[in-house]
């Protein structure tokens, strides 16, 4: 199958993305081929991931030191905790700036290793191998890394790029329903924010894109991934048009938070349902189109995708809710910046709102 490649170029750095089948076979002539030197290297991996996989990446890279440590990759997992265990291996092992720490794992484990590269020495060479569908649209791209704290999700963390992003096809075979819908989350967030042909292209191919189909899998992932790419080079450090990736995050963030990070609603779930309570305010307030609206809900619900927070939440719960919008980290005054659209492929940015309309807003969304 022919490779696809990007390339992303921000302030910071200039890296490749490779996606394709097989790419962890040819790992050693990838890394030869972009003049990434190095003795020593740890790998930190999700341990669901297939030991067979870990041991074809050892093999690649066996004329080197290389050390595994393995995490749980959950939300609860990830926090400061876990990074400073990384960051212990590291300085007993006496690694140098121009040694190497590699990710292989979804986006937990690539924002775990990701901060942990960031801060030790300021700043060490760091290579992502996300694994699972939602890590190779989002997660791997863009530099974003962090942990979780008992305030609410990637409140602490940094702006770190990776040297190289290998998005192998193959992990995704193995993935449950669940973490596919999980990254389609983001794929559609993709779609919705930035291009209309893409939208469409998932509408007509949704069920192949399910499976992995190829050529199907790899478009989707390819399209998505250079939606984010464009948006990441305009605004690395999210002080503009890069908020608009965080259409329907303010709401999703805050369901997570509010059931604790539990099994209950994984990442690309609460982004979906976070979409669809956006898409909600956005027509409320006049400014999507009822049309363009009905195509959307129409996409989310034939196809099965969580479109209702009444399945996950109780009027009771709507306080707890609204404190950690009120928190986001994406908030600089008392009101509630939210991300909303006015037609599938255009968003609108800085729309801010107080607490009191957005608890009327979710009473409503909760009570009908």
């Amino acid at each position: 199958m022919k490779i696809k490649r990007l390339i992303v170029s921000t302030n910071q750095e200039k890296y490749p993305i490779f996606i394709g089948s097989g790419l962890i076979s040819n790992l050693k002539d990838i890394i030869k081929d972009q003049s990434i030197n190095f003795i020593k290297c740890l790998i930190v991996v999700d341990r669901n991931i297939p030991e067979k996989k870990i041991n074809i990446i050892k093999k690649k890279l066996n004329h080197k030191k290389v050390y595994i440590h393995y995490i749980k990759a959950n939300e609860k997992n990830k926090n400061q905790k876990t990074v400073n265990k990384i960051l212990d291996i590291l300085l007993e092992k006496n690694f140098s700036r121009e040694d190497i720490l590699i990710s292989v794992g979804g986006g937990i484990t690539g924002d775990i290793a990701g901060y942990a590269a960031s801060i030790f020495k300021r700043g060490l060479k760091f290579i992502n191998m996300p694994t699972t569908l939602l890590a190779q649209v989002d997660s791997s791209i863009g530099g974003k890394t962090g942990v979780n704290t008992k305030h609410g999700k990637n409140l602490i963390g940094s702006f770190y790029q990776p040297k190289l992003v290998i998005s192998d096809t193959d992990f995704l075979n193995t993935l449950p329903k669940r973490e596919i819908t999980c990254g389609y989350g983001e794929i559609l967030k993709h779609s919705l924010i930035s291009n209309k042909n893409f939208f469409q292209f998932l509408n007509k191919n949704f069920k192949k894109i399910f499976k992995f189909r190829s050529p199907y899998i790899e478009k989707t992932i390819y399209e998505s991934c250079k939606i984010k790419k464009k948006v990441v080079e305009k605004d690395e450090k999210e002080k503009s048009i890069r908020k608009i990736l965080n259409f329907g995050h303010t709401f999703a963030h805050a369901y997570e938070a509010s059931l604790n990070f539990s099994k209950k609603l994984n990442h690309g779930e609460a982004v979906i349902l976070g979409m669809t309570t956006a898409l909600n305010f956005s027509k409320l307030n006049n400014f999507l189109p009822l049309r363009e609206f009905n195509i959307i809900e129409n996409h989310i619900k034939n196809f099965g995708l969580p479109n209702d927070i009444k399945k996950y939440f109780f009027l009771k719960d709507l306080k707890k809710i609204i404190s950690f919008m009120i928190n986001d980290k994406k908030n600089n005054t008392n009101k509630i910046n939210l991300i909303l659209l006015k037609k599938i492929g255009i968003p609108l940015i800085n729309k801010k709102f107080s607490k009191e309309k957005l608890t009327i807003f979710l009473n409503k969304e909760l009570s009908d």
